[in-house]
């Protein structure tokens, strides 16, 4: 079965692998098939730009992805490779900054400065939606009408993640949602009129709604509701998609969590991942605080 990659990475490895093929024309030599001699001469310029290490790493894995799907042997694997990698991260470091989270009390504030135009409706589904289940931006705009089950007579909802990045044969999930995300939806839908397809939609200035969203327009529209919220420009910054899974999961510490309960409702496999997010995070378990949100599981 072929692996599921989510199309932000898809985009990710085809820019890299044209900038990759720009190098190797510039060198007289093929991109495809090549050798490891030429990997790791493409790394040692990169690594004197103003690329971070994290870049370069997924450069790197932009070309091992193109030639595996070609069934090529893959060049990066090579020792002078790896060598060359080494040197990358000594000169630059392997750190990454960590997107700012949106916490309680910063969603809080945000969904206040929503409004009831239709925009204002969608943004706050959108919110609330995002830091309730804690999806990736890709499984945001993933998300169809058809996923959901609406209970009518008691104005309840539940939502099925189909397919994620940690679920890999489309087993599916439902989606940890407050009876605030549950009423905003639903709100959503009424207002929209939408009856199939995307769940998250653009909206016009004239209040037409587009087919959907695409991962890259939540990282704006976060930061722009961020703006609208007057929050400091030093955290809108740092605000990206990530935002909401970061701040839901310090939260989620704050209240006395464990560390897998929040992998298990992050829908992570990986325990580093989900401690970068809590390195920010200055409460944690005094007074055993409880969470100030109801949650409903389905």
């Amino acid at each position: 079965m072929r692996e599921y990659t989510p199309p932000t990475t898809i985009r990710a490895y085809r820019k890299n692998f044209e900038r990759f093929i720009e190098f190797c024309e510039g060198k007289g030599t093929s991109a495809l098939p090549l050798n490891q001699v030429v990997v790791a001469n493409f790394i040692k310029p990169l690594s004197d730009t103003q690329l971070k290490s994290a870049s370069i790493r997924i450069a790197v894995a932009s070309i091992s992805a193109i030639h595996r799907l070609k069934q090529e042997q893959d060049p990066t694997t090579h020792p002078d490779v790896k060598i060359e990698l080494r040197r990358m991260h000594r000169n630059l470091g392997r750190g990454c900054k960590q997107a700012a989270g949106i916490d309680a009390e910063l969603l809080s504030r945000m969904v206040k400065s929503t409004g009831n135009t239709l925009k204002g409706i969608r943004n706050r589904a959108l919110l609330l939606t995002a830091y309730d289940s804690m999806c990736r931006r890709s499984e945001l705009v993933s998300l169809k009408v058809n996923d959901l089950i609406i209970d009518q007579e008691n104005k309840s909802i539940k939502i099925k993640l189909k397919r994620s990045k940690a679920d890999q044969d489309g087993l599916g999930k439902w989606l940890y949602l407050s009876k605030s995300s549950q009423a905003a939806l639903i709100d959503w839908i009424k207002a929209s009129g939408i009856l199939d397809g995307m769940l998250f939609r653009g909206v016009t200035r004239d209040e037409k709604i587009t087919e959907g969203l695409s991962a890259t327009q939540i990282n704006r529209i976060y930061k722009l509701i961020a703006k609208k919220s007057k929050v400091d420009a030093s955290i809108i910054k740092h605000i990206s998609g990530n935002s909401m899974r970061v701040g839901a999961a310090q939260d989620l510490l704050k209240s006395g969590a464990s560390l897998p309960m929040m992998m298990q409702r992050g829908r992570r496999s990986k325990a580093g991942t989900v401690m970068r997010y809590l390195e920010n995070t200055s409460e944690i378990y005094t007074n055993n605080p409880r969470s100030q949100r109801e949650w409903t599981a389905f």
